[in-house]
């Protein structure tokens, strides 16, 4: 009936996402063998990566091996379908693919680029990480989270309601109440 029992395993695509930047760290890490093996041991069968700007390469493949498929691509004009599609996203700490992953629901582990310099990314999803909602590494222990890391122990992101806050700062502002 399904592919488990012909088998062939079901895909499920690891989604890896650098937004626009240049975070070859990121797309290193991804690009270890040994990252690559745990994530397969997992049941992962594609690993697709958005290289944004960066100057770093990984390596295709078609998966003939057992390995997963790996296939990159600099940029779209959309991410939206590769995060539907995923079954795990790997990301940079940008707050609009955290926040549309999570929206989404769909596990996520961020990945903070320690070069940049203003870091207030590393704030938002060391937070998140640590009220449940996802999981936060360095390029360098990305294989130690994905190694550790329980998908089913992490909580669903609810959105907050900004209408309290939006209109206490217009009372503040001596703007009427609507």
């Amino acid at each position: 009936m399904g592919d488990a029992e012909d088998g062939v395993r079901p895909k499920r695509t690891v989604f890896v996402t650098v937004g626009t930047t240049c975070f070859d760290a990121l797309v290193r890490a991804v690009d270890t063998r040994e990252v690559q093996q745990e994530l397969s041991a997992r049941g992962y069968t594609d690993l697709v990566i958005q290289m944004g700007r960066g100057t770093y390469t990984p390596k295709k493949s078609n998966g003939e091996d057992g390995s997963l498929v790996v296939d990159y691509f600099t940029f779209s004009p959309s991410i939206v379908d590769y995060l539907r599609s995923a079954s795990l996203v790997i990301s940079h700490a940008g707050s609009g693919s955290i926040f549309e992953t999570l929206r989404l629901g769909k596990p996520l582990i961020v990945v903070v680029n320690e070069d940049l310099m203003d870091n207030h990314q590393t704030e938002l999803a060391e937070e998140l990480a640590e009220r449940k909602h996802l999981y936060c590494a360095r390029p360098q222990a990305l294989y130690k989270t994905i190694a550790d890391m329980d998908v089913e122990s992490l909580l669903p992101y609810v959105s907050g309601d900004a209408a309290p806050v939006a209109k206490h700062i217009n009372r503040f502002l001596g703007f009427p109440d609507d």
